[in-house]
């Protein structure tokens, strides 16, 4: 299960750069999308210091929130049916307020 949402994050933070390298007319769109998961600015402005905007530290804390209502106050199928549903969701979001913070950083820089 842990596995599986690592691989959404990083599928999803992959998506998203393939969309901006699309935006921005780059002619190999895929290839800059796996560019930038090499690039050393792109990888330190995502590790450095855990959260590096209060939006990423609320998205996590609300994301646990959520997950963690939904496990108490449901039960059953209804339980199985609202986590699959809603763990994705906030791991995709997750995974777009990181690529937007990366891509922040690396506009910095």
């Amino acid at each position: 299960m842990f596995l599986g949402i690592l691989v959404l994050y990083v599928f999803s933070r992959w998506v998203f750069a393939w969309q901006q390298a699309r935006r921005e007319g780059d002619p190999h769109p895929v290839r800059a999308a796996v560019a930038e998961e090499d690039d050393p600015g792109a990888v330190d402005a995502a590790v450095r210091g855990g959260f590096r905007s209060y939006r990423q530290f609320f998205g996590f804390v609300g994301g646990a929130v959520v997950v963690v209502l939904v496990a108490v106050l449901t039960d059953g199928r209804v339980r199985l049916a609202l986590l699959w549903t809603v763990v994705p969701l906030l791991v995709v979001a997750l995974a777009y307020l990181d690529f937007r913070q990366a891509r922040k950083a690396r506009a910095h820089s």
